[in-house]
């Protein structure tokens, strides 16, 4: 059965970020589905944020890139590549990228035109990235360090998760 949120209406973004840390295993860790979970994280961040969109890149070992995991928001390219926009260079540094402006991101991939700052962190299992959390506001210097550290736990709890879900 699905638990509600019930995050207050007015708490800030620290609030939500402390409220939704200890319950990432409550709203994930029963189901041993791994789209499943991916779904579920992508729509709790949308509801509790209302961030133009959140979803997950997985990395494709057989062709080398990111390929589009579950997601909430508009249409999201496919497929991305090494060298190309915020996700690859997440995924080939293996360090979160805070993009306050994505105008000033030299080679970042515009899947939304709407899209004024990005955030996206790798998910590391067994100290290999296997995918990247994406996330895209519609609002300049929307994203910032505090937002790694919020989502640090689901980040975590995904990469420590990740062989155990099929």
């Amino acid at each position: 059965m699905a638990e509600t949120l019930a995050l207050a209406p007015d708490a800030s973004r620290k609030q939500r970020y402390e409220a939704l840390s200890t319950r990432w295993k409550s709203l994930l860790g029963n189901e041993p589905n791994r789209m499943a979970n991916l779904a579920n994280a992508a729509a709790v961040l949308k509801e509790a944020f209302d961030w133009h969109w959140v979803g997950f890149y997985l990395v494709d070992k057989q062709r080398d890139e990111l390929v589009l995991g579950p997601f909430q928001g508009p249409l999201a390219c496919t497929r991305l590549h090494h060298g190309k926009g915020v996700c690859a260079a997440a995924w080939d540094e293996a360090t979160a990228q805070v993009v306050p402006n994505v105008h000033e991101f030299e080679g970042h991939v515009a899947c939304s035109s709407l899209t004024e700052s990005e955030l996206v962190i790798p998910i590391v299992s067994a100290d290999e990235i296997v995918a990247v959390l994406d996330i895209d506001s519609v609002n300049r210097d929307d994203v910032s360090a505090a937002d790694v550290a919020g989502l640090t736990p689901l980040v975590d709890f995904l990469g420590q998760n990740w062989k155990a879900w099929e």
